[in-house]
């Protein structure tokens, strides 16, 4: 073999070695997270693929994804699908929406622009997935119901609306005001959960926060930072969903390729889980058999009625995206993961839980496919904070009794770990069987609905020689405030001082007023200054930090 063809050949080897790892970095894991039990990650509650159909030979991908049970999702010879999530449709079928694009398009997987969205149903939730119809021309598809009844299909750059979810479907635009903040990222990738009161909570790819009322109506921007963990990270494809307990969000590090787990009680107020929430390698069969996928993105849960997820959904590519050409032996599909259900449970005890509490009576209940009577390894079941639970920690149990098909649970107080900075316990532990046992629970003494009073930036008026700040408010909760001070501070020679204070009158549901509030600081005209609006109803607090200026 001559020189210069060597020298091809290891620049070739080269170029496909730098094209692999240039979307992979190495993420620093924390030393304590080498110290979490079983159930103390959020990536342990997947669990093996159930086989479905045959084992397909003749399937595209590498071989850490081939031979496989192609039936799994949706995929097939003629598209590269992406995305997606299913939803239980009034017929009792499951209906997935999912984006996709020809296999044989002239560049690859970064045909990615010009993706179709997809209608698939599936009589079981697991699959298979038959494509039924396209519904027209968007990526990253995401699906919910309003309670009016509205199907509303968020695509990148717009939607499709339909009063059935077999359509027709019409395209138009979201409405979002940002509220004065800065839109972090861009309005893309969006995740969206329905509250108790129909009302929306909707998180972009760069984790802001926005409330709409309907669902329909205007999404409207709360948060000027982003709720992630305070991590190195290129953050995208955020998943939020509500259970009967709290709110739960799933966010991808895709050069990291490493999800993270956060935790709230509000949707606006975050704790970050240890652990990582899923990584590659989660592709294993009841059988045994695994596909290495080279990457997992765009997760999305099936949810059933409580809100718990039973299946994760993803997007898996075998190789890396810029490896996907036209006609070759790569490509893209739609991959079901089922997860372990968290057990229904709830709190017996009338009276906050403190590290003082002597006993903690828990229930935890019975379902058609759960017997707690039978199906609990009690020796192994830790109850109390997640700080504590998952590190294998917590309150120890100490007697049971049957109360009708459910069981009472029995924990001493001690070592339970519970402060006012959680909004929720965790039981953690094992079935007879060796499998997870896991459950959230609502703690007595937490106030869970809460007004979420928002300010936007002052407008500064004169008014006979004086400096008036107009601060529009508005309630983005779903209960009715209380009345409230507000405050703005600013930047003067080098310290904060409070340059303005007032009240706010109690406000319902999604309802604003202005406040005008009289400055005992001069501004001089054209001139920017950082100020700090702080709005607190002796529960909450928010402050909202912002550049003003007084023009005329």
């Amino acid at each position: 073999m001559n020189t210069n063809r060597i020298l091809i050949l290891t620049s070739l080897v080269f170029a496909s070695i730098m094209s692999l790892t240039a979307q992979i970095t190495e993420r620093h894991r924390p030393a304590k997270w080498d110290s979490l039990v079983y159930g103390g990650r959020f990536m342990d509650r997947f669990k093996p693929i159930p086989v479905i159909g045959e084992l397909n030979h003749d399937v595209w991908g590498t071989k850490t994804v081939s031979p496989r049970y192609s039936d799994n999702g949706l995929e097939d010879n003629i598209n590269s699908y992406w995305g997606g999530n299913a939803i239980l449709g009034d017929d009792g079928r499951y209906h997935l929406f999912v984006c996709g694009w020809p296999e044989n398009s002239p560049k690859g997987h970064m045909f990615w622009h010009k993706s179709t969205v997809f209608h698939a149903i599936a009589d079981a939730p697991m699959g298979p997935y038959k494509v039924r119809r396209s519904i027209g021309p968007g990526h990253n598809p995401t699906i919910y119901k309003t309670s009016e009844g509205k199907y509303i299909l968020y695509v990148i750059k717009g939607r499709y609306v339909s009063d059935n979810i077999n359509g027709p479907w019409k395209r138009s635009n979201f409405e979002f005001d940002a509220r004065d903040r800065e839109i972090i990222e861009g309005l893309s990738n969006f995740t969206f959960v329905q509250r108790e009161d129909g009302s929306y909570l909707g998180v972009c790819r760069g984790g802001g926060i926005w409330f709409s009322e309907t669902g329909d109506s205007t999404y409207c921007q709360v948060t000027d930072k982003r709720v992630y963990p305070p991590v190195e990270g290129k953050f995208e494809d955020p998943l939020v969903w509500r259970t009967n307990v709290q709110y739960h969000l799933v966010v991808n590090d895709w050069l990291g390729r490493i999800a993270w787990f956060l935790r709230s009680k509000d949707g606006v107020h975050w704790k970050v889980e240890p652990g990582e929430a899923y990584l590659p390698g989660i592709a294993v069969y009841e059988d045994g058999r695994k596909e290495d996928w080279f990457k997992y993105e765009r997760l999305r849960v099936l949810q059933d009625k409580y809100g718990r997820a039973t299946q994760a959904h993803f997007a898996v590519i075998d190789t890396i995206k810029w490896n996907d050409l036209a006609y070759d032996n790569h490509s893209s599909k739609h991959l079901i993961v089922p997860l372990t259900v968290g057990r229904l449970m709830e709190v017996k005890n009338k009276r906050p839980i403190t590290s003082k509490t002597k006993t903690i009576e828990i229930k935890i209940f019975a379902e058609d496919d759960f017997n707690p009577h039978n199906d609990i390894d009690l020796n192994s079941l830790r109850f109390g904070a997640s700080e504590k639970v998952n590190y294998g920690r917590g309150a120890k149990l100490i007697d049971s009794r049957k109360e009708g098909k459910d069981l009472i649970l029995i924990f001493e107080g001690k070592g339970n770990g519970l402060t006012a900075d959680n909004f929720a316990g965790k039981l953690l532990g094992k079935t007879n069987s060796g499998q997870l046992l896991f459950a959230y629970c609502r703690l007595p003494g937490v106030v869970y609905n809460e007004a979420i009073l928002s300010a936007k930036r002052p407008v500064i008026k004169a008014s006979k020689g004086q400096s008036i700040a107009q601060v529009e408010v508005q309630n983005f909760g779903q209960v009715r405030s209380d009345a409230s001070s507000i405050k703005i501070k600013m930047q003067v020679n080098g310290e904060s001082k409070t340059i303005a204070t007032g009240k706010v009158r109690p406000l319902e549901a999604f309802e604003k007023t202005t406040v005008s509030l009289k400055l005992k600081q001069a501004l001089k005209k054209s001139e920017a200054y950082t100020i700090e609006v702080i709005i607190n109803d002796n529960k909450n607090s928010d402050s909202f930090s912002t550049q003003l200026k007084w023009e005329e």
